[in-house]
């Protein structure tokens, strides 16, 4: 068996890799062009969590190298360290401790003080979270919610106004989980973020594919009426499925106005099932706030036409390949992950689980909501119709 020679990256190609890591590339694509395996450069980029080390930088008042070497050349030749000082145009305290802190007069080593200086100088600046551990409670207890550090750091402005001691951002929430060296939020708390990643991804970074296909008679996004496009009516909706193992899916469906959520389970993915299920749950709500669904091209409602007929609600289909042309749903989609993983049967769960969650991702605040939760916003507009 051959082995691989272990290579050290350059501080170039290290450059290199967070610039593409950023951009969105996978660990397989950068590894690749550093002919190396993923795991190679996974280990370079956890050791921070997959967020960039911000870059270091000296103070403008430090020595540099250059005037190290300058004074390891004056204890050469026996200068004082006033001369030193005087050579240097620096003070003489400055040389002094310069001097006494790297092996004294008789040991003074430049590229060894240099290199000592750097290290000292290597000083995190503590998180906000730490200093408050009354916070710090709150924000896990948010956290073992399923809420977000983007949820959690809004509700905290609208719960706290004015108080800045209580106030986080969503970044520093993120760091403190995925840096562990800053000691914050403990390493468990990962298990209640959607992703459930081990390091952050770039907000670039998308792995979705899917193949769309040819619906008869279909009636394209682009005839959508302008109406709903700024969301100010409510009434229009989004929809999807999301799949799991043994061919089971999950119908999902988006209110734009309010980012109201409703799940129907689907006996399978045939037209049939899922245009009936659809059907079944339009029924629920008064007609005044069910006008409209935007859905892919998925083939699974190639019979749209008899959802339209027995319901009397417009259905439109994005472009192909475009899926932020349904940007509500496909968010919601993402937070639906947390509770129905990829890869898990989700066929065991009853409609009354799927109204459960629905109900907990309906009661937690929205950012594009001003933090409010699509419940009270819908509630209002049960009541406008009422």
């Amino acid at each position: 068996m051959t082995y691989r020679t272990r290579i050290k990256y350059t501080a170039a190609q290290k450059t290199e890799m967070w610039d593409r890591w950023q951009r969105g590339e996978s660990l397989n694509a950068i590894g690749r062009v550093f002919d190396r395996p993923s795991s190679s450069i996974y280990g370079l980029l956890a050791a921070s969590g997959g967020i960039r080390p911000p870059p270091r930088q000296r103070s403008r008042l430090a020595l540099t190298l250059s005037e190290r070497e300058e004074i390891s050349r004056g204890v050469a030749s026996a200068l004082s360290m006033r001369a030193i000082a005087v050579q240097l145009g620096r003070p003489p305290s400055t040389i002094s401790r310069e001097i006494k802190r790297n092996g004294s007069y008789d040991n003074y080593r430049a590229t060894q003080a240099e290199q000592a200086a750097w290290d000292r100088a290597h000083r995190p600046k503590p998180c906000k979270l730490a200093g408050n551990r009354s916070l710090s409670r709150i924000v896990a207890a948010k956290l073992q919610l399923n809420w977000s550090p983007e949820q959690i750091a809004g509700w905290l402005k609208n719960e706290y106004p004015g108080e800045e001691c209580n106030h986080v951002s969503h970044e520093t929430i993120y760091r403190s989980l995925f840096v562990q060296a800053r000691g914050v939020l403990k390493k468990e708390l990962l298990q209640y973020l959607r992703s459930q990643r081990t390091i952050r991804r770039s907000k670039h970074a998308s792995l979705k594919k899917k193949g769309l296909g040819q619906i008869a008679n279909m009636a394209s996004i682009r005839e959508r009426p302008a109406s709903v496009e700024d969301r100010a009516v409510p009434g229009h909706w989004e929809g999807d499925l999301i799949a799991g193992s043994h061919n089971s899916y999950i119908a999902t469906l988006v209110e734009r106005h309010t980012r109201y959520v409703m799940l129907a389970k689907v006996k399978n993915k045939d037209t049939e099932s899922v245009v009936s299920a659809l059907i079944k749950q339009s029924k629920k709500l008064p007609s005044e706030l069910y006008k409209s669904l935007t859905w892919d091209r998925g083939k699974e409602l190639a019979d749209h036409r008899r959802f339209t007929m027995e319901t009397n609600i417009d259905v439109y289909f994005c472009d192909p390949s475009s899926p932020w042309q349904r940007g509500s749903n496909e968010n919601t989609n993402g937070l639906l992950r947390q509770y129905f993983p990829k890869g898990t049967d989700l066929s065991v769960h009853s409609q009354t689980k799927l109204n459960a969650v629905a109900r907990q991702l309906n009661e937690r605040p929205r950012k594009t909501l001003g933090f409010e939760t699509p419940a009270s916003r819908f509630s209002a507009c049960v009541a406008s119709t009422g």
